[in-house]
């Protein structure tokens, strides 16, 4: 006789937008229960994802799903790794990173109608100084920007880029030393803005730092942001949201299966964008195959609209703008 499989949805009613009680509600009507006996819990504290993930994996739950943003992900598939108990997701939070790399719906009643087709594929995740992650980690201007995001009142792409352009300007690349231990050992020093190690393709709000990124691959897709000059910035910003960074002249990439970053003192990193304070040494690795998810076939950058491109240029002109006003503003004090 067919079994019935036991699905666990867990909620954040503080990520993303507040929408969760319609989405508690869609999931009520839509979910197949002829596929699945399913299950709802509420998130009250921190620390609750996981443990409510790992009372689920305990009386061998089939799918948890996570409704929330990237922190909400993070902190069930930490849980769910090296398990039998497979990820889903309903994405529901600011940046959905994972959820955008991996074609999974915004939409919610797409999603759970993805999720009832419960199709489901083993996929990569990195740790970084033992820390699981599932989309990116690095150091430099992303985790800086990541610290600073973290206490915004104001979500969304073009609330980060504005984070990004406005301090882009105030941050000091520092020099790190990369190495490099697969096949055989390498060892760089870089003076580097951005060391970004990612797993899938972007930060979340379709911000686009390794293109070409496959979560299936076995590999982490590792770019180095060189030290660039103030008029560069507008193409830089652009080229991250329509998925072309990679083209541009101040970028490095490579593939590897782990590196090891040295840096003169400690400092902030991030994983997932969550920023965390760690010592000078910072080490990163992919795990093959470590994760069940359910989710499309496709993966990685997806179509950039024009409005989307037009709304970027928009918020560049503005900041470019206030930067001029600024600047002017300072000549007229020091005469």
């Amino acid at each position: 006789m067919f079994s019935k499989k036991k699905i666990l949805f867990i909620y954040n009613p503080f990520s993303g937008l507040g929408r969760k009680g319609g989405i508690l509600r869609q999931i009520d009507e839509m979910i197949d229960t002829s596929k699945y006996v399913y299950d709802v819990a509420r998130i009250d504290h921190e620390g609750h994802s996981g443990e409510l993930a790992k009372e689920a994996v305990r009386y061998g739950t089939d799918v948890v799903c996570a409704i929330g943003g990237d922190g909400t992900v993070n902190s069930v598939a930490s849980v769910l790794k090296d398990t039998a108990t497979a990820l889903a997701i309903i994405p529901a939070g600011s940046g959905n990173g994972l959820a955008r790399h991996l074609h999974i719906p915004i939409d919610s009643e797409k999603a759970i109608a993805l999720i009832n087709q419960g199709d489901c594929k083993q996929m990569d995740y990195g740790v970084v100084n033992l820390i699981p992650f599932f989309c990116t980690c690095g150091v430099g201007f992303d985790a800086f920007i990541s610290k600073k995001f973290a206490s915004a009142k104001v979500r969304g792409p073009l609330a980060y880029l504005e984070k990004m352009l406005m301090n882009g300007l105030l941050f000091r690349p520092e020099t790190y030393d990369i190495d490099l231990v697969d096949d055989h050992e390498v060892h760089t020093v870089r003076k580097a803005f951005i060391i970004t190690c990612a797993n899938a393709s972007q930060y979340g709000n379709n911000v686009y730092i390794a293109p070409k990124a496959s979560v299936f691959d076995g590999m982490l897709n590792v770019t180095i942001l060189k030290p660039f000059t103030p008029i560069e910035v507008p193409q830089l910003a652009l080229q991250l949201f329509n998925g072309t960074i990679d083209k541009n002249s101040r970028i490095e990439t490579f593939k590897c299966k782990s590196l090891s970053i040295h840096r003169q003192k400690e400092g902030v990193i991030h994983f997932d964008g969550e920023p965390i304070n760690t010592g000078p040494d910072v080490e990163i690795a992919i795990v093959p195959k470590g994760l069940r998810c359910i989710c499309p076939d496709a993966e990685g950058v997806q179509d950039v609209t024009e409005n989307i491109q037009n709304e970027v240029l928009d918020q560049i002109n503005k900041i470019k703008s206030t930067w001029q006003f600024q600047t002017l503003k300072k000549r007229k004090t020091n005469q």
